[in-house]
């Protein structure tokens, strides 16, 4: 028995040296990892394995990433709580840097190239100082704006252009109506809009007025003193990026026949049906066409991106204090490495 111990413990022994040494070799990065669910003093800045891209991947040096809020539900677990639970993990969607390495299958970036990319908010990733990103959801950054500026384009950027082309179909001449304008979603599809042709109206805050009528907004209305639905009227497009009761008091003020796109609440399709209106959800994907798009309006200086904030990489959990105030004008970014345009 006492023989059967010994081999026992020298197997292990042998086994928890293996994996001593692979972990020593592997390569290592600094990452914010989300070891446990909670509130933003869970996440840890730490060392963490460097991936490693496969065929249709590429390893990228992060720049800096982009925080949303969707990052702040992930941490909070409620995508566990659908059946994803993978801890431990590196949260984040939005990155811009510096392609590192290329998989065997890539064919349109090099080590090397300036990209950022939307990463699946499933696979997360970007709140660290590599991250890999599948060649169908990056982009070569837009050369005439920072990495930092970049960060802050990927998953806003593209839920906008999402929600106003491919689902609205926007057009000249047509009325956008846009609900939290001020933010980071808001804050893109206005730009999007006027680009089309559109005419925007669009709320938000006292304090973010200011921001409305830079970005070329056709009627600013601050919800905090006036209610919408006395001053709008037969629009032909709502994009609903607020909470709270915006989207229940949308309905009357479009047109028959218009849209509703909601990236927040889902519509009420008894009510849209007896109004006549199409109204749907967004849930948005990443897709590199739309970052193709919507870095032609950025180097056409159409767009702009508005970051409001940076925070180091190290203060990941400050950054997630500011973006649950549901209050942040334009985007949030971390900042990875030194700057690099």
């Amino acid at each position: 028995m006492k023989k059967k111990v010994a081999i026992i413990s020298a197997v292990i022994g042998a086994a928890a040296f293996t994996i001593g040494v692979a972990q020593t070799n592997q390569s290592m990065m600094k990452a914010v990892v989300l070891n446990d669910y909670g509130g933003p003093e869970v996440l840890k800045y730490q060392d963490a394995p460097r991936p490693e891209p496969k065929n249709d991947e590429i390893l990228v040096r992060v720049m800096a990433a982009g925080v949303n809020p969707v990052d702040s539900y992930v941490r909070q677990g409620m995508f566990a709580k659908r059946g994803l639970d993978n801890r431990p993990l590196i949260i984040g969607s939005d990155i811009a840097g510096i392609v590192e390495k290329t998989g065997a299958d890539v064919k349109k970036f090099k080590a090397g190239d300036k990209v950022y990319a939307y990463l699946s908010v499933a696979r997360g990733g970007a709140y660290a100082e590599f991250a890999v990103a599948k060649e169908s959801e990056t982009a070569l950054k837009p050369k005439n704006i920072s990495f930092e500026e970049a960060a802050a384009v990927p998953l806003a950027g593209t839920t906008a252009w999402q929600a106003l082309i491919d689902s609205a179909k926007i057009d000249k001449g047509q009325t956008v109506l846009i609900h939290g304008g001020s933010g980071g979603v808001g804050s893109f599809a206005i730009q999007i809009a006027k680009a089309r042709g559109a005419k925007v109206i669009a709320t938000a805050s006292t304090a973010h007025q200011r921001l409305l009528k830079q970005l070329g907004v056709d009627q600013a209305i601050d919800y905090t003193t006036t209610k919408f639905e006395d001053v709008v009227k037969g629009v032909d497009v709502v994009l609903n990026c607020a909470r709270a009761d915006a989207l229940s008091r949308s309905y009357g003020v479009v047109k028959k026949g218009g849209v509703i796109v909601s990236i927040t609440d889902e519509p009420d399709q008894a009510e849209c049906a007896k109004r006549d209106l199409r109204c749907s959800r967004l849930g948005a994907h990443p897709e590199a066409k739309a970052l193709d798009e919507l870095t032609k309006l950025i180097e056409a200086r159409k767009m702009t991106p508005i970051v409001s904030q940076t925070f180091p990489l190290a203060e990941a959990n400050k950054a997630h204090q500011q973006i649950e105030t549901r209050h942040t004008l334009g985007k949030i970014v971390l900042r990875v490495a030194d700057e690099k345009k």
